[in-house]
């Protein structure tokens, strides 16, 4: 079985009725092939991602217009222009073997038969017809779409010189065109070839996306072990992954433990350990050991599917210097025809028809805005599947480069600095027992607990590898703690009133240090026996390590970072120490976030919002650029720009580095494919003729091809930097 077929459309979940008729589903890699059902693309394989509907009747959630829409390489592939190059490369040889051509330069005669004065003709006719036809064809798209272009422009050159040297022939002339018409096309064909590869290698990341599932998965039903195809799996199923094998479809662990390589999909380079609970992504490979997983979501619901569906999306979105290339390529069109027709009857007044219509055809050819097409596209492709190796995904490529120029940002604290749950931060002894041991004895009583602060002290024990006493008799004490009989001794575990009703106090220097930790914000838990205090255990929301890292990274690239958090002002002013983050805003709602940002942008600063995307999303949507921290498996965040899949916020210089490089990439890419015009435009109109310079079309075609190469190569080394 084909595994492309298996990307995340299965079963009857993909129905577009089920989406009230507002989701169409296209093909990532051409935009042009879309239908009402999921499937595959006819043209390259690749399963159709689902899409919501553009209002003009496109497939994408973005509010542009029809033309705007309008895709260059509808229709295009590397295959069509392969076999086209071929053909005509082919025929090329004996048009040129039998024109004035190859008797100046190679001074070479063909063989002359009856009607061998017919050759370039006739096979010309070929390379027009067949090779050509792609070209025209797309340039009645373009006409069509009101979008004249590199298309337009290589019709109209390539028409002229045919029908002018059809009409030469049957009117008894000597100057055709033939060999320049067929060596023309076959160097334009042999250009898109070429860029037609750097495009499907430019998003091969996303290709792969699609054969990350297996053909078959095992599942446990009726008391039995079934192997069955990926489509006949149902929410609530049982799998069964063997060590090494790929995880069929999203869900969670039921049963075993084993370290998950999550690589491609959340861009973590360490395997991640799985137990029994925790969350696992279809397509991420299993290590060592076996697991049961419990099947939760399947077709459009799965992560997979959501990180092709934004990824096809933000391919389809555009930049504003994408924006620009646009707007400057239809210029140049129309420059390039106005040029042309100058050229044209400026030299049919100075020389004869032939070479006035062959300087025309140079210029046309040497102004196709191809290079500045390709420009800015190419790079935004591969740096939207750049982003999504590395753990975060580009939804809107106006994000991407508004990150750029981010001057501060903000984090929310809980969930994104921090864990959002309790670790122990401290151990603060009051006798001489020792801290591993004051928690040894908390442990021992809290097992039996499942409040909270218990399974944090208990975590806490468990990583130490510490060996816990059973419990006797234990108790909970409402509002206060717990208590048990451990080693003999009646211990007691809870909060500062446990002291109060036994009379209990600390020595000065405990005191202090104690209520030192409170200030912090962190909440105090007293270990003691009926007659005496052995401890006190402080806990506070852990800070992540990944956040020190982070902070450090954004000042070294000259970014402010700021906090915002509903705790109190001990708690931020203690996180934010710890974190020497340079501004932070305590006692906040989650609807008053927002307002947090407006105070940042108020002073001039671009303000870089990073939180959960679900209670911070007015303050994401506020922000320059909005940044969904924490996604998980929901991949489906609408007030984001930009998503990361892990909690990591050391992506978020990750994401600003690739910014500048994307950004770099794209005016090196817009300066080369508008440079060169100043120049070869003049010289293929000829006003260096008389000193003998001049650019025949074949030869004009070959520069224009080697800018678009050119530009293809440069976007294509953003592939091989670091981000």
């Amino acid at each position: 079985m084909n595994h492309t077929c298996h990307n995340h459309n299965h079963n009857n979940h993909t129905d577009a009725k089920k989406y009230g008729g507002d989701t169409v589903y296209a093909c990532p890699m051409h935009p042009e092939i879309i239908s009402d059902k999921s499937g595959m693309c006819s043209e390259c394989g690749m399963a159709l991602v689902p899409m919501r509907k553009k209002k003009s009747g496109g497939h994408s959630g973005h509010k542009e217009s029809g033309s705007e829409n309008f895709d260059k390489h509808s229709g295009h592939s590397v295959n069509i222009f392969r076999a086209k190059f071929w053909v005509s490369f082919a025929l090329s040889v004996p048009v040129v073997a039998y024109s004035d051509i190859a008797e100046k330069l190679l001074n070479y005669t063909a063989p002359r038969f009856f009607g061998s004065q017919y050759i370039p003709l006739t096979l010309s006719s070929v390379i027009f017809f067949y090779g050509g036809s792609v070209f025209i064809i797309s340039a009645y798209r373009e006409l069509r779409a009101k979008l004249p272009g590199m298309m337009t422009l290589i019709a109209l050159a390539i028409s002229v010189a045919y029908f002018y040297s059809v009409a030469v022939t049957f009117l008894g002339g000597k100057d055709a065109l033939f060999w320049e018409l067929a060596t023309l096309i076959t160097i334009m064909l042999l250009g898109h070839w070429i860029e037609m590869r750097a495009v499907s290698g430019a998003q091969s990341a996303l290709k792969e996306l699609s054969k990350l599932l297996p053909d078959t998965a095992e599942v446990a039903r009726n008391g039995k072990v079934e192997v069955v195809s990926l489509s006949e799996i149902k929410k609530g199923d049982l799998v069964l992954v063997k060590p090494g094998g790929r995880i069929p479809a999203d869900g969670r662990v039921k049963e075993g433990i084993s370290d998950v390589d999550e690589s491609i999909a959340t861009g973590e380079s360490k395997p991640v350990s799985k137990k029994e609970g925790d969350e696992i992504i279809a397509g991420t490979i299993n290590g060592d050991g076996s697991l049961k997983i419990l099947v939760t979501k399947i077709g459009e619901e799965t992560f997979l599917a959501g990180v092709m569906r934004l990824v096809a999306e933000a391919h389809s979105s555009k930049s504003r210097l994408q924006m620009l290339s646009d707007r400057a390529a239809f210029y140049l069109t129309i420059i390039a025809v106005a040029t042309g027709g100058i050229t044209l009857a400026t030299w049919l007044a100075l020389a004869d028809s032939a070479f006035a219509v062959n300087r025309m055809v140079a210029v046309l050819v040497i102004a196709c805005p191809h290079a500045l097409g390709l420009a800015i596209p190419l790079v935004a492709s591969i740096s939207t599947t750049k982003a999504a190796r590395n753990g975060f995904l580009i939804k809107q490529r106006m994000a991407l480069e508004a990150a750029r120029n981010i001057d501060v940002v903000l984090f929310d604290k809980t969930g994104t600095l921090t864990k959002g749950e309790l670790g122990v931060d401290s151990i603060i002894p009051a006798s001489e027992t020792s801290e591993e041991e004051i928690l040894r004895i908390a442990a021992s009583v809290d097992k039996e607990s499942e409040h909270p602060i218990a399974l944090a002290i208990v975590n806490e024990a468990k990583r130490k590898n510490l060996t816990l006493s059973s419990a006797g008799n234990f108790q909970r004490i409402a509002g206060k703690g717990a208590k048990a009989a451990i080693d003999g001794r009646e211990i007691f575990v809870g909060s500062e009133a446990l002291l109060g009703e036994r009379n209990l106090f600390l020595d000065g220097g405990t005191q202090k240090k104690i209520s030192e930790l409170s200030s912090q914000g962190k909440t105090i838990i007293f270990v003691l026996t009926a007659k005496k205090i052995i401890g006190a255990i402080a806990l506070a929301d852990i800070i992540r390590e990944e956040s020190r890292e982070a902070i450090k990274t954004l000042h070294n690239l000259g970014i402010k970072t700021a906090m915002v958090t509903g705790d109190s002002e001990d708690v931020a002013k203690w996180v934010a120490s710890k974190l020497d983050i340079d501004e932070y805003f305590a006692r906040v709602l989650p609807d008053q976030k927002s307002e947090k940002v407006k105070l940042l942008q108020a002073k001039n600063q671009k303000v870089a919002m990073v939180g959960d995307g679900v209670n911070d999303a007015p303050a994401l949507t506020q922000a320059d650029l909005g940044v969904a921290i924490g996604a998980g498996t929901n991949v489906a965040i609408e007030s984001a720009g930009i998503i990361l899949v892990r909690n990591d916020p050391r992506d978020i210089a990750k994401i600003i580095r690739l910014s500048k490089l994307t950004y770099s990439k794209m005016i090196q890419n817009l300066f080369w494919a508008t440079g060169y015009n100043v120049i070869a435009i003049p010289l293929a109109a000829g006003v260096l003729a008389s000193k003998g310079v001049m650019l025949q079309p074949a030869l004009a075609a070959g520069f224009m091809s080697v800018s678009t190469v050119i530009v293809a190569l440069n976007a294509l080394l953003l592939r091989r930097k670091k981000i």
